[in-house]
């Protein structure tokens, strides 16, 4: 996932130069103190979502150099229940998860198809869990490669920090292959389709996108780890603890009345059984 400055950036977010960049996405008629939900934001008027960029279909740049994705839509619902903008900071996502930009008071919430794991939990507080996922195998057609079988005596890459990464180490060992980590996705898909890498494993939902971007490229195996995603936000704090209840009923809302499956529908096509 790179990080890219645009023209737009909010000038708080400049002042983070050097390792996150902010992008104006969304504004409203913002309310400046969110007093009715007593809930304190970092810049007043604005929900300041981090994530790492690109992570497509969930968050990435488009054409016309906005940040969009399945993710910041659902962030914009509760930006318009608390009546203000957003921005989106793209940021080491070790910095994310290990909590370091909360502490530091760089965003409000966090996105990023986030795996919800008891280890994370050690960092950040999790929102209800809003999208399943499962790991995958990404190879080139040609490749010969059905299965982490296949890989011994190959390379392996994997993203840093991620669930992935800790899947492939689980089995390194008794499938022979070398583990080659990347900083992001971008780095870890081209790396496949490059020959860097003879495969790499990730979440099924920004490989099964790519895939679909580059028919030269096929997910070759899936592996049901069980994984559920989550939004993130500060540990053990009374504000962020409003704001995540907020998140949480935002998004209850949004499943019951139907704007979840049409957000869903639209940037991943129709929703599986198990999730509607």
């Amino acid at each position: 996932m790179k990080t890219t400055q645009h023209g737009f950036l909010r000038a708080a977010a400049v002042l983070v130069a050097g390792i996150a960049c902010g992008l104006s996405t969304t504004t409203w008629a913002a309310d400046q103190s969110n007093a009715a939900d007593n809930i304190k934001l970092v810049h007043p008027g604005t929900l300041t979502m981090c994530t790492h960029l690109p992570y497509k279909p969930f968050e990435f740049v488009n054409k016309d150099r906005e940040v969009v994705g399945f993710d910041v839509a659902l962030g914009k619902l509760l930006a318009k229940d608390l009546g203000v903008g957003t921005e989106v900071v793209s940021i080491g996502w070790n910095q994310i998860v290990s909590g370091a930009v909360f502490a530091a008071r760089k965003c409000d919430i966090a996105m990023g198809g986030a795996t919800i794991t008891a280890k994370r939990k050690e960092s950040v507080q999790f929102s209800d869990p809003y999208f399943n996922a499962t790991q995958v195998l990404l190879t080139k057609k040609d490749a010969g490669i059905s299965d982490l079988a296949d890989l011994k005596g190959k390379r392996l890459g994997v993203q840093t920090a991620t669930t992935g990464q800790v899947y492939a180490e689980k089995h390194a060992e008794e499938n022979g292959y070398t583990m080659v980590v990347y900083d992001d996705l971008a780095l870890l898909t081209t790396a496949v389709s490059s020959g860097a890498v003879a495969a790499s494993i990730q979440d099924s939902a920004p490989l099964i996108k790519y895939t679909q971007e580059h028919p030269d490229t096929v997910i070759a195996a899936a592996f049901d780890t069980g994984e559920h995603y989550g939004f993130m936000a500060k540990k053990d704090d009374a504000n962020a603890n409003r704001l995540m209840e907020k998140f949480n009923t935002a998004l209850a809302n949004a499943k019951a009345d139907g704007t979840y499956k049409k957000l869903y529908e639209k940037w991943f096509g129709k929703m599986p059984p198990a999730a509607e």
